[in-house]
This record gives structure tokens, C-alpha cells and sequence, in this order.
């Protein structure tokens, strides 16, 4: 069987596209019986596609993992290039990573899409501030839900939320789940990387380190608020935040700008360090050294930075409106994100060494359980139960 996969979201640094690359990455080696296409917008870089893929490098004016953002400006030309792309003949079933990127297509070949969450759907104003944007991100989903033969998600939690929110069949919604990568593990000796140490960011006192995007519904003011609250008493006053996470090229809507100015009009300038983007290499060593990692999002469809810092042996804090405390039970706390929850939560993981001990032990346990050849063999199965007849 031939499979195209739409691969316009390869490039992106963000959680969907980690997603696509660690699952295809491990499908393509699996799944032998199927010749998979990767239809690209864009060279690939410096994330190499799975080897024995087929290539296809189309012409663009802006490439997919840039274009199909909140203030997205894919033009038509693109999306009638990718579309008839797509639409070969030859293909038997086409893979979209994330509906993000989706186009219509013309053909009879079965459809896999991927949502991974219904953010978007849930707190509109905070992701999609412009009209026009939600508009057109209404009208892309109900496409891909209407032209996809099956929809894919990555956690039951999802799934559920899927499920309700477009009052879907649950037949229809199938789950291939996520992993941290094998480089986010235990270390015996790390060691804080020079740019981050440049910058400030001291081992020898206790980091908070958050780890994502800077869209609103993150929920970042609710952290820097806590973080000021809990660190002007005594015992905390030494603690540091690290907050990780790509600010000037961000392709999603951001309030980099508010939080900056908060943590300003907070004092909390020299305690508090906007990091950038970080390799995985540099961000094992900081996860490594941290006391815990806070995802205070208002919802998240997975929290992969979440199941990262636990394989690093780092405590969690994270949303309850998530699949995390299912994922990685005693690995943390999980909370309604409130600030007062936040300043419980960082006082409760900051305040006992023997808590994050223990907390660290059942994170790696609870990471080490999730694999992404597992999730790639949920994935073969959704295709052979779409494809039958092809398996």
C-alpha cells in the first residue's frame, strides 16, 4: 500500500511537530509492508526524514509550518499544489500529522487526520484573537473531519474531549499516543549549559523551569504570579524560573510582551530567565538539575514537556485538565492551575527533599512505560482497521 504523508509540519519545533517526526520516525521501520511518500513544502534540514521514505519536495511561497499558524497566510497557490499533490492516484490512504497543515483533497483514497486537542475549539480568544483566523480554522476542521475516513489523537483524555465537543461516533476517533525521546533520561553528572549559565541560571539553587509556548492559554501570568507570591517568603527566596520556549519567531499567537513586562513589574528581573528555544541537549541537562517543572495550562491534549522532565527524574505540576495524572501518577501534582494552586503545589514539591525524591523515582517509572514503537504500532492498527482490504 501506498501512504503520502502531508510532511509541511516536519520542521516545526512545537508539540505537533515533535509528534510527527518521533511517530514517523518509528512507523516508517515498522510498518515494512507499506511504501510511504513524504510530501514536503520546504529542504529538509537539520530533522532527518525516516530512512526508505520517498520524497516529494513541492513548490511553495511560505512554507506549511509557518503559514499554517494563528495569523496563518498559506496561500492559495500552496494549498492547490499541496492538494494536488495529495490527490495522486496512486496513493491508497493519505496520513495528515496535524490538521494544522490539512488541505481538501480529490481523491478516493482513505483519509487519517490528527487533532490533537480541542484548545483551539475551547478557549477561542486565547488562541485565535482574529476573526478571520477562527473563521478559517473552523471551516479547515470541519473539513478534515468531514473528508477523514478515521480521526487520530494522542490521548484518551483527547479523545474524550474530541468526542464531546463535535459530538463525534466514538468508532471514529482512534488514539496513537506520545513518548519522550530516548535522549531525555537520568543523568549522573549534569551540568548547566554555558548559554543558560551566561544568562544566569544558577544549579546551585532551586529552578522552576516551564517549558512550551507563550500563547495565553498557557496560563503563564497565573506562574509568574505564584512564583513572586511563593518566593518572597524565606524559605523559597532563593529559587529561580526558567521559562523555555521559542519568543521571537513564534508562529502561534503569543503574549511573550505581557508575561516580560510582568515579570519586570513583579521585581523579578535576574530570577526569572526567558531561555529562547533549546536543543534537547541542553534542555536534559536543565530538566536534569531543576525541582520541578510546571505546565499550568488551561489544557493541554497531551503536556509532552510534562512526560519529558519525569524520564529526567524532575517532579511535575501539572494541569488536571489533561491525560498527565493518569500518565504519571505520584509523579507530581496536579492541579486546578490557579495561582493559589500553583503556590501550593511549588510549596508542597520545593519544601521536601524526600517529596521530590519520591516523586522522581515514580517519573521515570511512569515515562519509561510509554515508548513511541508503542505508538506506533497503535498507529499500524488504525491503518490496517481503515485500509482493510489493503493490510
Amino acid at each position: 500500500m501506498r501512504i503520502a504523508v502531508d510532511a509541511t509540519c516536519w520542521h516545526n519545533n512545537r508539540g505537533y511537530g515533535r509528534h510527527a517526526r518521533a511517530l514517523l520516525r518509528a512507523l516508517v521501520p515498522l510498518d515494512t509492508a507499506n511504501q510511504y511518500i513524504f510530501c514536503l513544502d520546504s529542504p529538509p534540514r537539520s530533522e532527518p526524514l525516516p530512512p526508505g521514505a520517498e520524497v516529494r519536495l513541492l513548490e511553495s511561497n511560505a512554507a506549511g509550518a509557518e503559514a499554517a499558524s494563528a495569523a496563518g497566510r498559506r496561500s492559495l497557490g500552496d494549498m492547490w499544489r499541496m492538494s494536488r499533490a495529495l490527490s495522486d492516484s496512486s496513493f491508497d490512504l493519505l496520513l495528515f500529522p496535524s490538521v494544522y497543515s490539512f488541505v481538501p483533497t480529490f481523491t478516493s483514497a482513505r483519509k487519517l487526520v490528527m487533532i490533537h486537542d480541542v484548545i483551539a475549539e475551547t478557549f477561542p480568544q486565547l488562541t485565535l484573537p482574529r476573526t478571520a483566523a477562527r473563521l478559517f480554522w473552523n471551516a479547515k476542521v470541519a473539513l478534515g473531519r468531514w473528508q477523514a475516513d478515521a480521526i487520530i489523537t494522542v490521548s484518551d483524555y483527547s479523545r474524550r474531549c474530541i468526542i464531546d465537543h463535535f459530538a463525534m461516533p466514538p468508532a471514529n476517533v482512534h488514539v496513537a499516543g506520545e513518548a519522550s525521546d530516548p535522549i531525555f533520561r537520568r543523568l549522573e553528572n549534569p551540568r548547566m549549559p554555558d548559554r543558560l549559565a551566561a544568562m544566569g541560571l544558577d544549579p546551585s539553587r532551586p529552578i522552576v523551569v516551564y517549558v512550551g509556548g507563550f500563547s495565553p492559554h498557557k496560563n503563564l501570568e497565573a506562574l509568574v504570579a505564584a512564583f513572586a507570591a511563593v518566593t518572597a517568603r524565606e524559605p523559597f527566596s532563593g529559587a529561580q524560573l526558567a521559562m523555555v520556549g521559542e519568543y521571537e519567531k513564534e508562529v502561534f499567537h503569543s503574549y511573550y510582551g505581557v508575561i516580560a513586562s510582568q515579570v519586570e513589574r513583579l521585581g523579578l528581573t535576574g530570577r526569572a530567565f526567558f531561555t529562547g528555544y533549546l536543543s534537547d541537549e541542553d534542555l536534559v541537562e536543565l530538566l536534569n538539575l531543576s525541582a520541578t517543572l510546571v505546565l499550568p495550562s488551561l489544557m493541554e491534549g497531551f503536556g509532552l514537556p510534562a512526560v519529558e522532565a519525569a524520564a529526567c527524574g524532575c517532579p511535575v505540576i501539572a494541569t488536571t485538565a489533561s491525560p498527565l495524572p493518569d500518565l504519571l501518577p505520584g509523579a507530581g501534582v496536579f492541579i486546578d492551575p490557579s495561582q493559589q494552586e500553583i503556590e501550593r503545589a511549588l510549596e508542597t514539591i520545593l519544601g521536601s527533599e524526600s517529596v521530590r525524591a519520591s516523586m522522581r523515582q515514580a517519573g521515570i517509572a511512569a515515562a519509561g512505560r510509554l515508548t513511541w514503537d508503542a505508538a506506533a504500532m497503535q498507529m499500524t492498527a488504525i491503518i490496517r482497521k481503515t485500509v482493510p482490504e489493503r493490510a
